[in-house]
């Protein structure tokens, strides 16, 4: 969902200019560039941490309340349904591990997803991953819809977990749709391949888990697991440390995991890398998401209407309610050598992964960067006949 004020021209166009990255960057899908408000944020805190000036230190704890209010404003979760995770990975595990039955996923989803259901299981052994099987279309595969999911349901699936977009096709996922055919069983959603840039209905999530260093811009180390009171109820803290109580230092006893989602936490996170994670993510809400969307959608057409200027095969989808930024080009597997390298001599940071190229554009596309991605396209096809 998308929250904050409406965009002016001003505030959006202070969003572009925050974008410093050299042309020929097409890779957020892997690293996002850090935002000139991260940056900026990140010099600033650095400054008080380094020079430690009387009373200055309680500022760092501060930053967890900002990053919680920050990461509420984009998602629509209550700011205490929020605990601070330094990655998405570690937010999985979190609610894999809190399971009692078993969790339908696919096997082709980010090794995220499928390596905290299956540690899961062999730690605990009170969770069991249930496999999703595809119809053995190389274009469908990994790609969950509702309908999968409502026929491969069985009474023991307590929970359902998806990527909100899948890294190697570019497919997003129906929220809704997974939501209406779940019932009450928890949804769990690995959003980083589209958290700050697809307006997603996370109101339809009992647990969402992200990073901020990709489309948010926000730098590694930035990252949240958000939890319905549903999905509070059902999942156990299994790894909760000393700042997951009710108590702030709690002294010379050890209580219980307080019932709320800080009980997934283990100890104190980085001030440092909260604050780049606010200032992002505050920067988002001013602009709203589905601002962003919009551009990052217009943005990825214009490459896929290249590509199809150049007949590059397109993978991803071509429908917009099915892709977010990620642009995925299946060249003949003869040729996918040729057009790595052609994009490496233009100067395109791309990703080959397989036998395919992923391109990842955000909201701010350089033309100087599709002429360079135009001239990559030029040299692959001109060495097409040799």
């Amino acid at each position: 969902m998308s929250t904050g004020p409406m965009r002016t021209a001003t505030v959006w166009d202070a969003y572009l200019d925050g974008f410093t990255e050299d042309p020929g960057y097409l890779d957020y899908g892997r690293i996002g560039p850090l935002a000139q408000v991260a940056a900026a944020e990140a010099l600033g805190q650095t400054e008080v941490l380094s020079r430690a000036r009387f009373g200055s230190l309680d500022h760092f704890g501060d930053q967890d309340a900002r990053m919680r209010s920050a990461v509420a404003a984009v998602t629509g979760f209550r700011p205490d349904q929020v605990a601070a995770q330094p990655n998405t990975s570690t937010g999985l595990m979190h609610a894999m591990f809190g399971l009692t039955g078993d969790v339908l996923l696919s096997p082709a989803d980010f090794p995220s997803v499928p390596f905290a259901a299956v540690r899961a299981a062999e730690a605990l052994h009170v969770a069991q991953p249930q496999w999703l099987s595809f119809d053995g279309s190389e274009d469908t595969a990994g790609q969950v819809t509702p309908g999968q999911v409502r026929d491969q349901l069985t009474p023991s699936s307590v929970a359902v977990a998806v990527s909100l977009v899948d890294s190697r096709t570019g497919f997003r996922v129906d929220l809704d749709g997974i939501r209406q055919v779940i019932g009450d069983r928890l949804l769990i959603v690995d959003a980083i391949q589209g958290f700050g840039v697809v307006d997603a209905a996370y109101d339809a999530a009992d647990v969402v888990a992200s990073g901020g260093q990709k489309w948010v811009r926000a730098g590694w180390g930035t990252g949240f697991l958000a939890l319905s009171d549903r999905a509070v109820e059902r999942l156990t803290p299994v790894v909760s440390g000393f700042t997951g109580t009710a108590d702030s230092e709690p002294w010379d006893q050890v209580p219980p995991p307080v019932r709320a989602a800080s009980a997934f936490r283990v100890t104190n996170a980085d001030g440092v890398a909260q604050g780049r994670f606010a200032a992002a993510l505050e920067e988002i809400a001013a602009v709203g998401v589905s601002a962003i969307e919009a551009a990052v959608g217009a943005n990825a057409a214009q490459l896929i209407d290249l590509a199809d200027e150049f007949a590059l095969p397109v993978r991803s989808s071509r429908d917009v309610r099915e892709r977010a930024g990620l642009i995925v080009l299946e060249p003949p597997a003869e040729r996918l050598t040729a057009l790595g390298a052609a994009l490496h001599n233009a100067g395109i940071t791309a990703t080959t992964r397989g036998r395919t190229v992923r391109l990842s554009s955000h909201a701010n596309l350089a033309e100087e960067t599709v002429d360079m991605l135009r001239g990559a396209f030029t040299s692959y096809v001109s060495g097409a006949g040799y």
